[in-house]
């Protein structure tokens, strides 16, 4: 059973709700997360394993473009490539002038973005959580509100504490993006796709706002080389507005692809994969795969520790209920906690280099097996943190 009181901390800032959970409804809740710690081991397996298979696939699909690329200029098309994986370097350009319908604001630009960010309250929750000598817990949570400027608006319905912290519901205007669809690289055109991957923005200032339709020269101001929606941006109030503006100008681009007619279209490798490569700056072929198969690398990581992480906590939810348990007296379940922590960490560890070995035993067989053979070495060591918990709870406490 859970009780809760809801204490003012502060009248306008800060709020505290102090909540009571009994040892029995806590055991509920840990045999509960038994099957949730489950499902999440289950999917850390899967994340992993994919994983390798991707990484693998991405690597190989790098190789065979590498040594399939060929160097060509952008100043001139050569029909004879057609359908044939080219490297070329070159500016990137266009003759269009995007322009914001409602702001008037227009540059000419391969990209032009409106930044829309509104002032409002937004809620914080800490918490604390003390256990109580029978097996309960007594929980602390502080809600915090500040106002400060976001991309997104907040619900404030959702708040723990709506007194004096609404905020409106919707955005007069919204951030919004526009792209040239006539973009130049020498004697080439670039495809949507290959300008959405070009991000080097660079602020535009809206001078005097000169530009502004009549209709909203009246409510908006000229702040910082941006707008202002509001009647203080010296005192900002909820629901107040900045506008600002990024575009992408002409750039030297390097780029990775099939000549396909006058444009250009992913290259498809034999295991099924693309390889469409766009960096700005000059870059040699060598430098943009090498940089390509980084990438890879840096991702195939991220997902091995977020699979891992994700097995850890599905360990842990799994182990709760032994803590749980032991905290009828509260010191000694702090001790099975610390202990149950260990072990899932443990077989998290091996259990994830068992799952990428078997992967890579499909791939690379000589790396799964040096990795097998690691996870074997943490299995044992995990029998052995078991068997030692065992013993020592065994030994009968010595006489008086």
């Amino acid at each position: 059973m859970r009780s809760s009181n809801f204490l003012p901390y502060n009248k306008m800032a800060d709020y505290t709700e102090v909540s009571n959970q009994s040892w029995f409804s806590r055991i509920g809740g840990a045999l509960k997360g038994i099957v949730l710690g489950a499902i999440l081991i289950a999917i850390a397996f899967f994340l992993l394993f994919w994983n390798e298979g991707r990484a693998v696939k991405r690597h190989k699909a790098l190789q065979e473009g590498s040594s399939k690329v060929m160097e060509v200029t952008s100043e001139a098309l050569d029909k004879s490539n057609e359908g044939k994986l080219i490297h070329l370097t070159g500016r990137a350009e266009t003759d269009e002038k995007l322009s914001d319908p409602v702001f008037g604001v227009g540059a000419t630009a391969l990209k032009l973005e409106r930044d829309v960010e509104i002032y409002q309250w937004q809620e914080s929750v800490s918490s604390k959580q003390e256990k109580k000598l029978g097996g309960g817990t007594k929980t602390t949570k502080s809600y915090s509100y500040a106002l400060e400027w976001s991309d997104a608006p907040v619900d404030s319905s959702k708040f723990k504490v709506l007194e004096g912290h609404a905020n409106g519901k919707e955005m007069l205007y919204t951030s919004e993006r526009w792209q040239a669809e006539k973009v130049k690289l020498g004697a080439f055109l670039l495809s949507p796709s290959l300008v959405a991957k070009i991000n080097d923005t660079s602020p535009v200032d809206v001078g005097e706002g000169k530009m502004l339709p009549q209709d909203l020269q009246q409510s908006v101001k000229v702040v910082s080389g941006g707008f202002y929606i509001g009647a203080d941006p010296a005192n900002s109030k909820v629901g107040d507005l900045r506008v600002s503006f990024k575009s992408v100008k002409p750039l030297e681009v390097s780029l990775v692809s099939v000549q396909k007619g006058q444009s250009f279209v992913p290259y498809k490798t034999a295991n099924g994969s693309e390889v469409e490569l766009l960096q700005t700056g000059s870059h040699s072929a060598e430098q943009m795969f090498e940089k390509a198969e980084a990438d890879n690398v840096a991702l195939a990581w991220m997902l091995r520790g977020g699979g891992f992480l994700l097995m850890m906590i599905g360990f842990n939810m799994v182990f709760k209920v032994a803590s749980v348990l032991a905290d009828v007296i509260p010191f000694v379940g702090g001790i099975v906690g610390a202990g149950t922590g260990i072990i899932a960490f443990l077989l998290a560890a091996c259990l994830s280099l068992v799952t990428i070995a078997i992967a890579w035993v499909f791939y690379r067989p000589v790396l799964g097996v040096t990795l097998l053979v690691v996870a074997a070495g943490l299995i044992v060591l995990v029998i052995k943190k078991v068997n030692a918990g065992r013993a020592s709870a065994d030994v009968p406490p010595p006489l008086a």
